[in-house]
């Protein structure tokens, strides 16, 4: 059922709409090399195909999974013989990302000269897994995934074309298992074929004498049982999904926080990861406007040790609709990040003197703890106009409480106290 012609693609509204770019380039055999970059079964190989149909073109194709560069040179020695006949090459690479960088290389004076119109495919983001010399050379093109009202469309040409899908079998399947199928093949059109096929195994037979088979309800829920979503562990859904469930957490947003812990632990997701990744939040986002938050975060990882999945799952998915609903502070992260900065640039500042141990005879008489003020003795348990920082620095401030949650009063003491420090410095200095 891999279509013929652009007119029979389904999906990809954008990319291939009548008055976009690359329809006129590929209607008209105008080609030019590219990156396709998108899920699996968005069709990506059907449009490489299309690519050296409609430009009257040689069609070459390798894996970079089954493929080394031995076997990628024979293809490119045959694609240059080509060229030298008048004959052009469009040389698909399927899974490129999975070519190292100087695999990546093989390809590049080819692409130069014209022996070959190159296409890659991959489900990575190229910008991380393909050099930037193949990338120049290259226009890179995007490909979603296909909704379920597109499939459905695929899928009932399967049923009806009898020469290439499943027509003349008297197949019958009513429009709400049709959709489920579709629904459930998760954007990949690929996938929602071989869920169709597998139905209609299922079917066969089930009718009266003469007839087809009906791939009714019961048939659909037994070719969709135990079926996944579309997840990549290693990859940019992976990543994909681990922002959005922190930045839902950042604002605030409970629902979208619950949906996207689900859909990690529904792909396969480790929840020891989640348990990691709740935490930093707790500490990164929350920080001090709550600090119950990382109690909450390292109770839960502990419940998920001592109990696993499920059980352990709920916990973790308590704690992530508690870090987004809660009150939200990063002036702890930020102060931290800031005094970093000051220990790089500063280098290795001494001690003061009066902040210096003075345990022995010659520590005390070289000046160790000279000066210093023990707060508890001083009037209002704060020695205000004792520096804790390196004299070559002076005062820095780096925390910078808001006014959300505990932090408020936080930041009323300390503002206070910031202000009687400065007052007594000046004072000191008068």
């Amino acid at each position: 059922m891999r279509p013929q012609s652009l007119d029979e693609m389904v999906g990809q509204r954008r990319l291939l709409a009548e008055s976009s770019a690359l329809r006129r380039a590929i209607a008209g055999g105008h080609l030019h090399s590219m990156v396709l970059w998108g899920p699996p079964g968005c069709g990506k190989t059907t449009l490489a195909l299309l690519l050296a149909k409609y430009a009257d073109a040689e069609f070459r194709a390798v894996s970079a999974v089954l493929c080394g560069l031995p076997e990628v040179r024979k293809v490119l020695a045959e694609a240059e013989a080509n060229h030298g006949r008048g004959r052009r090459t469009v040389l698909f690479v399927d899974e490129v990302h999975r070519f190292n960088k100087a695999q990546q290389d093989a390809f590049l004076p080819h692409i130069e000269r014209g022996h070959i119109l190159f296409v890659g495919a991959t489900t990575e983001n190229p910008s991380f897994e393909l050099n930037s010399a193949l990338l120049s050379r290259c226009r890179v093109h995007v490909l979603e995934a296909v909704i379920a009202e597109d499939i459905e469309v695929a899928l009932r040409r399967a049923l009806d074309d009898e020469e290439r899908g499943l027509g003349g079998r008297g197949l019958h399947i009513e429009d709400v298992e049709l959709r489920l199928i579709a629904q459930a093949a998760d954007g990949d059109v690929r996938r929602a074929l071989t869920l169709l096929e597998i139905a209609a195994e299922l079917a066969d037979g089930s009718g009266a004498e003469g007839e087809g088979g009906l791939i009714d309800a019961a048939t659909v829920e037994q070719v969709l049982a135990d079926r996944t979503r579309r997840f990549d562990k290693g990859g940019d859904q992976f990543y994909d999904q681990i922002s959005a469930l922190h930045k839902s957490v950042r604002s605030s947003n409970p629902d979208a926080a619950l949906y996207w812990f689900a859909r990690m632990l529904d792909g396969g997701c480790d929840p020891i990861y989640l348990a990691r990744r709740l935490t930093r939040m707790a500490v990164e986002d929350i920080g001090l406007a709550d600090p119950r938050a990382l109690a909450m975060a390292t109770d839960a990882w502990d419940a998920y040790l001592r109990l696993g999945s499920p059980e352990g799952d709920l916990a973790l998915a308590q704690v992530a609709v508690y870090l987004a609903a809660t009150a939200k502070s990063n002036a702890a992260y930020m102060g931290f990040k800031a005094a970093m900065n000051d220990v790089r640039e500063f280098g290795t500042q001494p001690v003061p003197l009066h902040l210096r141990n003075a345990p022995t005879k010659l520590m005390k008489s070289l000046g160790h703890g000279d000066g210093y003020q023990y707060d508890h003795d001083a009037e209002g348990g704060v020695a205000l106009d004792q520096s804790g920082f390196p004299d070559a620095m002076g005062e820095r401030v780096y925390y910078q409480p808001v006014e959300r949650g505990l932090e408020i009063q936080l930041k009323q003491k300390l503002d206070d106290l910031r202000r009687r420090r400065e007052a007594a410095r000046r004072q000191v200095d008068d």
